[in-house]
């Protein structure tokens, strides 16, 4: 697993059949577009950047925003399928409008899709990441081709682009296919702490001697890792895999009152969880967690009454 930080990418993969001039290996030519398009998006870490990528992963909505946004061209290009389909056996025009009318609002939800998606991917790991290349490289070329097929369509030449408007709802129905092995095979964007069980009476997790202050600790409960933090003369707990990529939050460094994950820099705060910074969506979960009789305890947190 690759260790990203803000301002790029310290990549540890090589490809050992790639060599530069002075016979050193050259990184992947996924790894290498990753790396440049980190640098553009994390501009160096300027907070600015930060809040955009923020917006673009969904932090906000507690989803990856590439994922609705993706509901938008797909769509769309499916109803101008079915319209041009009508349009063909009934030979009315309204269909014909309207079938052009929906490919250029796929366009347009195209744009949106590409752009987080990129984003998302910028912070994909192998073996994720090449697939996650071919992925959009074919969701490119499908939204390329009815593009195409929209400015033939509006040259009077429908038939002909009817023809690579089918051609390029092909590409996209493959790449959505890629799109569905990144999350279900690779578990891209998928909440990698969902499943996790925490007790849920107080038990005790480790010894208060072992907790040494402003030191992210791990420890385990029933072989689920659980990071305690002793700060500000306060305890926290919460999971210590991080729910986007499954690093260990233990391995990350405390800033204020919140954990910063070691693989791409995610930040959660340690009262209750939710994402200061992405590219994570979803939150950590925490625990309650107290000092007895000379132990750390923990338990699942009470979930408020209505």
């Amino acid at each position: 697993m690759e260790n990203r930080a803000a301002g790029g990418n310290d990549v540890k993969e090589a490809d050992p059949n790639r060599a530069s001039p002075n016979g050193a290996p050259q990184p992947p030519v996924d790894e290498r577009l990753q790396r440049i398009l980190d640098k553009a998006l994390y501009a160096d870490g300027s907070p600015e950047a930060q809040k955009l990528r923020n917006f673009l992963n969904g932090t906000w909505l507690g989803e990856p925003l590439h994922v609705v946004l993706t509901d938008l061209p797909v769509g769309a290009w499916t109803v101008a399928m079915v319209l041009d389909l009508l349009d063909l056996v009934l030979d009315r025009r309204e269909f014909a409008l309207a079938a052009d009318a929906s490919i250029g609002i796929g366009l347009v939800g195209a744009a949106g899709a590409a752009v987080t998606g990129m984003t998302d991917w910028s912070d994909v790991d192998p073996p994720a990441r090449r697939l996650g290349l071919i992925h959009g490289l074919l969701n490119l070329s499908g939204t390329a081709l009815f593009a195409t097929s929209l400015l033939l369509r509006r040259k009077k030449s429908r038939r002909s682009g009817c023809i690579v408007s089918a051609f390029g709802y092909a590409v996209i129905a493959y790449a959505a296919h890629l799109g569905g092995k990144m999350v279900y095979e690779h578990r891209v964007g998928i909440d990698r702490t969902d499943g996790q069980v925490f007790p849920d009476d107080f038990v005790a997790v480790l010894p208060e001697s072992q907790l040494a202050d402003d030191t992210p600790t791990r420890t385990i409960y029933q072989d689920v890792p659980v990071l305690l933090v002793r700060r500000g003369g306060r305890l926290f707990a919460m999971a210590d895999t991080c729910s986007h990529f499954g690093a260990s939050l233990s391995e990350g460094r405390l800033v204020e009152n919140a954990i910063v994950c070691p693989y791409h820099s995610s930040r959660f705060d340690l009262e209750d969880g939710c994402v200061l910074d992405g590219p994570a969506v979803h939150p950590q979960p925490c625990l309650e967690v107290r000092a007895r009789d000379g132990q750390i305890e923990v338990r699942k947190a009470s979930v408020p009454s209505p």
